[in-house]
């Protein structure tokens, strides 16, 4: 990050010491005080720079460390936003007897922080080494002297958010929960952990840099300290599919071009309507916003290892090395499966996952994915845990689970992958400068 503003930077005034109100910039003495311990004065967070006057400064395929995406907008970035590199994503429960009130200021003060974070900046007045000596810091200083590295911070709620499992509306929100926004169904060959599933919120921060990411991630833990917690998290590297057309198709662990046919920036109408929700969807409060699926696949990395290059390509219904389409032409070829091999067989197997994943065998369904590559160590055994989280973003949920449902039956990939995490989140529209992510929601 750029170096943090001196304690008399103009655009950094904090809220006067003693008050137990949230500053104009967005973080409250609670948000602060509660990691920094009392004794702390004159804490704040600036967020100056909004969207209207930081410009993106990388092309928009680059993995450039210079880029810029604002915090602001109609949409939160990290969406239709170039997909980064790096993923730190994290599930939060709020704590036994948060309030609204905690609620909804966590939701402004992540927001504040955010808004400084992918502007490249400390959070806080003083950032990382600028405060008393008496204090911990307020940004905790990894990030020191590294760009903003396209850093994008996406907030979702989970369907517990509006009313826990029991039915308890603990935020008096449950009367606007979607009606979409369900606990995903278990799928067939579903092998879910609960402490890789659900929650009731995420965030997801994307950037080039690995420490970017992760500083994002723990700074904004450290200010919902006492009003929520992580619940799991997940590192990616990698991505495993484009969002633009500037950027070249990734591969996943399967060596496999990832993400040829996902919906792109570049195609505005695609994004309309399979991304955004609309407002003749309802609620009021989330037009504008979009629904977020994580998935964690485990791939069994060691027999897919050993299987032969043609059961592969037959598997993902692609050739390995161009990612055309067995049927013939180009990785950007449409998929024919009417062509015929020898014995009059598809050259694309019917339980190919191309052929299954395909928006003609999906009811037309499409979704923006932004998937990474994990490798968590090894297993008692010795085998990589290693594999996909999988991100898609979907105007409706039903989407994936008519995609999933179809994959889950009847992909020959089921052989070599099983699915240990899930969770379906409501990601809000974007915020207004001054506001925060969710104000919709309270308002």
């Amino acid at each position: 990050m750029t170096d943090p503003a001196t304690p008399n930077d103009p655009q950094r005034s904090g809220v006067p010491a003693g008050t137990g109100e949230t500053s104009e910039r967005g973080l409250s003495r609670r948000g602060l005080l509660g990691l920094a311990g009392a004794g702390v004065a004159g804490l704040g967070l600036g967020i100056a720079g909004d969207r209207a006057a930081i410009a993106v400064t990388g092309g928009v395929g680059a993995a450039s460390d210079s880029a810029l995406y604002p915090f602001y907008g109609a949409h939160q970035a990290g969406i239709v936003t170039p997909a980064q590199d790096r993923l730190h994503f994290a599930a939060f429960d709020m704590a036994a007897g948060a309030t609204r009130v905690d609620l909804m200021e966590l939701l402004r003060e992540w927001s504040a922080a955010a808004a400084m974070m992918t502007a490249g900046k400390d959070i806080g007045d003083f950032g990382a080494v600028s405060g008393p000596y008496d204090a911990p810091p307020e940004d905790t200083g990894e990030a020191l002297g590294l760009p903003a590295s396209g850093l994008t911070i996406t907030f979702g709620f989970g369907p517990t958010l509006f009313a826990t499992a029991d039915g308890v509306d603990r935020f008096g929100i449950a009367g606007s929960r979607p009606a979409a926004l369900t606990k995903l169904p278990h799928f067939p060959g579903d092998m879910l952990e609960e402490g890789r599933s659900d929650g009731d919120l995420c965030i997801q921060a994307c950037a080039n840099d690995p420490q970017v990411a992760v500083h994002a991630i723990r700074n904004l833990s450290r200010i919902a300290f006492g009003r929520a917690a992580i619940r799991w998290s997940q590192l990616g590297f990698g991505r495993t599919s484009s969002t633009s057309t500037a950027q070249a198709t990734p591969r996943n662990l399967f060596g496999f071009k990832d993400g040829t046919a996902n919906i792109k920036a570049e195609e505005p109408g695609a994004a309309d309507e399979q991304v955004w929700v609309p407002s003749s969807d309802g609620p009021a409060w989330l037009a504008g916003g979009s629904y977020l699926v994580a998935r964690r696949i485990r791939m069994t990395i060691e027999t897919w290892d050993r299987s032969i290059l043609s059961e592969q390509e037959t598997v993902i219904g692609r050739t390995k090395g161009e990612g055309a389409p067995l049927s013939g032409g180009t990785e950007f070829s449409e998929p024919d499966f009417t062509v015929a091999g020898r014995e009059d067989k598809p050259l694309i197997d019917p339980a190919s996952h191309v052929r299954l994943a395909h928006p003609t065998e999906n009811k037309g369904a499409r979704l923006l994915r932004r998937g990474y590559n994990f490798v968590d160590g090894n297993d008692a055994l010795g085998r990589l845990d290693a594999g996909l989280f999988f991100i898609s973003f979907q105007r409706s949920p039903e989407q994936f689970t008519t995609v999933q449902l179809n994959l889950a039956r009847h992909d020959m990939m089921n052989e070599y992958i099983r699915h240990v995490g899930s969770a379906l989140f409501v990601v809000p529209p974007g915020a207004r400068s001054g506001g925060y992510v969710g104000e919709t929601l309270f308002s």
